[in-house]
C-alpha cells in the first residue's frame, strides 16, 4: 500500500458511479490483498466476496436495497463474519483495510451498514447459519453527479465535519484533552483516527493515553438506542474497528511498533465502554 496518510485523506464516500467497469486486474489485486488481511485484531475471520449485478438489471439492483443511496454501482464488496465477541470490531477493521486498499487502487467506495437488503446479499454470499453481513461497499469510479451528491450529503473531502482533536483524545483522564503538540508521531496517528469514517458521522471512539505514553486505550462512546437498532449488527462497534484500523496502519507506516491487547486500565473514563489498548514498543 502507498502512503496510508495520503490514502486516508484521499478516501471519501462516493454515492454516484460512472458507467465504467472495475478492471479485472484491479479486482484481483484487491481480492489478493483482502485474503491476506481478513483476520481482525481480536482473532475473528471475515469472509469477503464480490457481488455483481448485470448492467441494466435495475430490478436486481433494487433488491440489494442500496438503490436509494447509491447511483450507478453494479459491483459491491460484501463481507460476512460469525457472530461472537468483538466480531463487529474485527469486521470494521478488515473492511476498512479493504476500502483503503481500494482507494489506493483508484476505486471509489462508500460504507453501507444501514441502507441495504441483507437477505439479498446473504443469498449472494450463501451465508452460513452463524454469519451476519454487517456492511457492504459499492466499488467503481465517480460519476458526473458524484460531487453534487457527495456535497449535498456533507461527505466531501473538504467537508468532513469531524469532531475536533480535543473532543476525541485525552491524557490519563476523560476530562483532560490531549495536547497534540506533545504527541510526536502519534499526533499523525490520532489525526488518521480522527478522519476515519463512521455511521452517521457520530465518531463514537474516544482514546485515552496512559501514563506510559506509548499505551493508548480505545473506548466506545455508545449511543445505545442507535447502536442496537439492527440487533446483531452494532454499527458503532464497527466504527471502533475502523478507528483501530486507521490507528494501526498509520502507526506502522510511521515506524511505531506495537500491538492491540485487552487489559483493565485504571483510568477515569466516565461512562465509556472499554474496547482495547494499543501497546507501543
Amino acid at each position: 500500500m502507498g502512503s496510508i496518510i495520503d490514502v486516508i485523506n484521499k478516501r471519501f464516500s462516493n454515492r454516484a458511479y460512472a458507467d465504467r467497469k472495475v478492471e479485472d486486474i484491479l479486482k484481483k489485486l484487491l481480492m489478493d490483498y483482502i485474503l491476506e488481511h481478513c483476520k481482525g485484531p481480536f482473532g475473528n475471520m471475515v469472509r469477503f466476496a464480490f457481488v455483481e449485478v448485470a448492467d441494466g438489471n435495475s430490478s436486481e439492483l433494487k433488491k440489494l436495497g442500496t438503490y436509494s443511496m447509491i447511483k450507478g454501482a453494479t459491483l459491491y464488496l460484501s463481507g460476512a463474519v460469525k457472530k461472537g465477541k468483538n466480531s463487529m470490531e474485527d469486521f470494521g477493521y478488515c473492511m476498512e483495510a479493504a476500502i483503503l486498499k481500494a482507494t489506493e487502487l483508484g476505486i471509489s467506495t462508500c460504507w453501507l451498514g444501514g441502507t441495504l437488503n441483507r437477505s439479498s446479499f446473504s443469498k449472494k454470499m450463501d451465508l452460513g447459519p452463524e454469519e451476519v453481513i454487517p456492511a457492504v461497499t459499492p466499488l467503481g469510479y465517480p460519476g458526473d453527479k458524484s460531487s453534487l451528491i457527495v456535497g449535498l450529503m456533507g461527505m466531501s473531502r473538504g467537508n468532513r465535519n469531524r469532531k475536533s482533536f480535543d473532543e476525541l483524545f485525552f491524557e490519563r483522564d476523560i476530562n483532560n484533552p490531549l495536547n497534540k503538540k506533545d504527541l510526536g508521531k502519534y499526533g499523525s496517528v490520532l489525526e488518521g483516527v480522527r478522519l476515519a469514517p463512521s455511521a452517521s458521522n457520530k465518531q463514537p471512539w474516544r482514546v485515552i493515553r496512559d501514563k506510559d505514553k506509548s499505551i493508548f486505550h480505545i473506548y466506545l462512546n455508545e449511543d445505545k438506542i442507535y447502536n442496537n437498532f439492527f440487533k446483531d449488527i452494532k454499527l458503532q462497534n464497527l466504527d471502533i474497528g475502523i478507528a483501530m484500523c486507521h490507528f494501526e496502519i498509520t502507526a506502522r507506516e510511521l515506524g511505531l511498533d506495537g500491538s492491540w491487547e485487552t487489559r483493565e486500565p485504571v483510568l477515569n473514563s466516565g461512562n465509556l465502554v472499554y474496547i482495547a489498548s494499543w501497546s507501543g514498543k
